[in-house]
């Protein structure tokens, strides 16, 4: 169980961040958890495709979910724009 609290609790910080960071304010507690865990996963799948290393641990868990959920984001806004 703690590690599914833990996990929502990044995905939280990390969709709220990545929010901050594309200037936008975030969709509210449960749609960052979910732009959070969405953008993990896609974080995640990144850097193994780039070959490149979180660093393990809650802050690199933290790190690679902000960035997913930015660039997740990102191409969302690219196709609301078009």
């Amino acid at each position: 169980m703690q590690p599914l609290i833990l996990s929502l609790i990044i995905g939280a910080v990390a969709g709220w961040l990545a929010g901050n960071m594309m200037r936008g304010g975030g969709f509210g507690v449960v749609g960052n958890i979910v732009v959070g865990i969405v953008g993990g996963l896609l974080g995640g799948w990144l850097f193994t495709l780039m070959g490149v290393s979180g660093g393990g641990g809650l802050i690199g868990s933290l790190v690679v979910s902000t960035i997913g959920a930015a660039v997740l984001l990102f191409v969302v806004g690219l196709i609301k724009r078009a």
